[in-house]
């Protein structure tokens, strides 16, 4: 079976097309576009027009692209936290229904923990020690406290880093006031995974694509998207020389870095603040990063019910 799965984010719309046969699967395609639902009418839980513009425009381009691949048997279209919150939802999903012919579905937030934890055992397979998945969003983020192939504890959290710059309007380069600012916000309202992770003795973060692709890339220096990982370990020494590099930083300087991509170049700054914040919070001794994230989990469930 050959399926695509889009995933429509807060800032972008990602696509996977994957071939699942007999319990085991290969990626045929991955690839994104910019669509920032998260643009400044997230303030007022609205799409604006030209969001719903800009995710039209990557629905079509890629219904082309998996034209070109010669078609899928399926197409799962998920759509999370911007589209979850919208007051507008309803005129913007009939709008995307009407110029695609896809049907979306809007997960709740703990459905899309579920889903971020199934594409995490889909690289792993099993989690060893207790360990907190991290997943950075444009609208929300997800963290889920696991141990072998069982969650523990799971939250997702509107605190996505689409609303952060909206809501705090961060000064290029941020200020340190600004910095503790965030530090002391994502500590107060991540405080039920920080103590959870504590009660349960975790020192290994995994962190799932997003911001964890771009400090990577950026150790490893290469250009977004040429590096394909199913997991990829990140000493702290490596993630605090890119932490102070970004908090150093303009806008124009992280345009320049080698491993920057463009459509998370005002996300990244607030996004690692808040890891930088759950590692010294909780006591992280290990990061691993892995691409696997939301799309791997739907590829996840559909083994399992192959397996049925």
């Amino acid at each position: 079976m050959r399926i695509a799965v889009v995933d429509l984010g807060t800032n972008t719309c990602n696509l996977l097309v994957a071939e699942i046969l007999e319990g085991n699967f290969r990626i045929l395609h991955q690839s994104k576009q910019l669509v920032k639902l998260g643009d400044d009418k997230i303030r007022e839980n609205e799409i604006s027009e030209a969001a719903t513009a800009r995710t039209v425009d990557s629905f079509r381009k890629h219904k082309n692209i998996i034209r070109e691949l010669g078609g899928v048997d399926r197409v799962y279209v998920i759509a999370t936290s911007a589209v979850r919150t919208a007051a507008n939802k309803a005129e913007f999903l009939e709008k995307l229904g009407e110029e695609s012919g896809w049907l979306v579905k809007i997960v709740t937030g703990a459905k899309e923990a579920d889903l971020i934890f199934k594409g995490v055992l889909l690289a792993f397979t099993n989690l060893d020690d207790p360990s907190v998945i991290l997943d950075i969003g444009g609208g929300s983020n997800e963290l889920i406290v696991a141990l072998d192939t069982d969650i523990i504890w799971k939250e997702s959290q509107p605190t996505g880093m689409a609303r952060i710059i909206n809501r705090f309007g961060l000064s290029d380069p941020i200020k340190e006031n600004e910095i503790k600012l965030l530090q002391d916000y994502f500590a107060a309202q991540h405080v039920q995974a920080i103590f959870n992770c504590k009660q349960h003795g975790v020192k290994m973060l995994v962190g799932c694509s997003g911001a964890f692709d771009t400090v990577v890339d950026m150790i490893d220096e290469v250009e977004p998207g040429t590096k394909q990982r199913i997991t990829q370990e990140v000493t702290l020494d490596d993630f605090y020389t890119v932490y102070h590099q970004l908090i150093a930083s303009t806008r124009a300087e992280r345009m320049q870095f080698k491993g920057m991509d463009y459509v998370r170049v005002d996300l990244i700054v607030p996004a690692v603040i808040l890891i930088e914040t759950l590692v010294r919070e909780i006591g992280i001794q290990k990061i691993v990063q892995t691409d696997f994230a939301l799309r791997e989990g739907v590829v996840f469930e559909l083994i399992e019910r192959q397996k049925k």
